[in-house]
């Protein structure tokens, strides 16, 4: 027997208290075995007993040993939450400067452009001014004569009234984006409620070339078109396309798509305006104004709208894909869970309800519950 601790013999290791048995032999589970990892009395740890030949120890022991562990991991717990709480107030400091910087200038930008009008005003006063005495003094011969005059002060007037960095006057929102604040929010965003939207795929819109699950979860590719689907203005009949039952028109909305097992798919969102019928990019997702997806081709990867493609460098395809819909501040973001990476974030106005919306040309994919 190999023993970590001192020899257990007959009787040993009876405990100041009350506890579990061994089964086997009615004695107190005083030592421990490492190499079934489990507590054993005195008789399975002796010399005739099951576990002779194990890695042997007290309890008492292995006891202390796992407080040490547990204690080492709350430790760690503690340490790493206090370096993402102390990183948080310093990226929060950091873009609370950012924004008042920006509200200063803009702030400043006004305060010019008061003081340039100010002065535009009283110029155009002056000219207006010029222009009333000519007309009111002067006869026809002398009005001809100043028509020189009379235009340059017109001229002079108009480059007035143009506008002067007007841009400046605008907030600029993109001072409030942080790639750690999005990325953290965007984990916590699909924590927290990724799961808790029941969304199925409407089977009315399912493509011929595609097979829907009994859940109404999982899209299968099939190279044949299916004759069993009846046609209906909802139903994409060439491309291999499917909407979700569900539309979004304002809040906050997480999914997640399992596509592990495939090399040719698209997900995103959609306006119910998609046209569905024939082959046309009106139809296709991505090649339209109604569609904004993340598409995946073998190796390629892109955020597609409007026939504008976005190449993203992904080195590889993520197993699940998580999409964050935020229609308060207008933006979609595409998430890979297994590395906390955001994929892609786009900002735009968003017409009407948008529809969860999926395609796929190879293998399956399914929306993770």
């Amino acid at each position: 027997m190999s023993a970590e601790g001192a020899e257990p013999g007959p009787g040993s290791g009876s405990g100041p208290g009350p506890g579990p048995l061994c089964p086997e032999h009615g004695q107190a589970l005083s030592w421990f075995c490492g190499s079934e990892r489990r507590p054993v009395c005195a008789a399975c740890a002796g010399l005739g007993g099951r576990c002779r030949g194990h890695r042997i120890r007290r309890a008492e022991e292995r006891a202390e040993e796992l407080r040490s562990m547990a204690s080492a991991a709350r430790e760690l717990v503690i340490q790493r939450l206090s370096l993402v709480r102390s990183l948080c107030e310093s990226e929060e400091q950091r873009l609370l400067e950012q924004v008042h910087g920006e509200e200063e200038r803009a702030h400043q930008s006004i305060l010019t452009q008061r003081v340039h009008w100010a002065e535009a005003l009283q110029k155009l006063d002056t000219i207006r001014t010029g222009l009333v005495g000519m007309l009111t003094h002067l006869d026809d011969l002398q009005l001809i004569q100043k028509e020189q005059e009379i235009f340059e002060r017109t001229e002079e007037a108009e480059g007035i009234l143009d506008p002067q960095e007007s841009e400046m006057l605008n907030f600029n929102e993109k001072c409030t984006r942080s790639p750690l604040l999005t990325q953290l929010w965007a984990t916590a965003v699909l924590g927290s409620l990724s799961g808790t939207e029941d969304i199925r795929i409407d089977e009315r819109t399912v493509s011929p070339f595609l097979q829907l699950s009994d859940d109404r979860k999982t899209l299968t590719f099939s190279t044949k078109k299916s004759k069993a689907c009846a046609d209906g203005p909802e139903r994409f009949d060439h491309w291999p396309n499917a909407l979700a039952a569900t539309s979004f028109q304002n809040g906050l909305h997480a999914w997640m798509v399992n596509v592990q097992n495939s090399c040719a798919y698209k997900v995103g969102v959609a306006s119910g305006h998609l046209p569905r019928k024939g082959s046309g990019s009106d139809c296709r997702l991505g090649h339209n104004a109604f569609s904004w997806v993340f598409s995946r081709y073998d190796q390629e990867f892109r955020f597609s709208h409007n026939g504008q493609h976005e190449p993203l460098g992904l080195l590889r395809g993520p197993a699940q894909l998580g999409v964050v819909l935020d229609l308060q501040v207008q933006e979609l973001l595409f998430y890979e869970p297994a590395s906390g990476t955001v994929l892609c974030a786009h900002h735009v106005s968003f017409p009407g309800p948008l529809f969860p919306v999926f395609a796929v040309a190879d293998q399956t994919i399914s929306i993770v519950r």
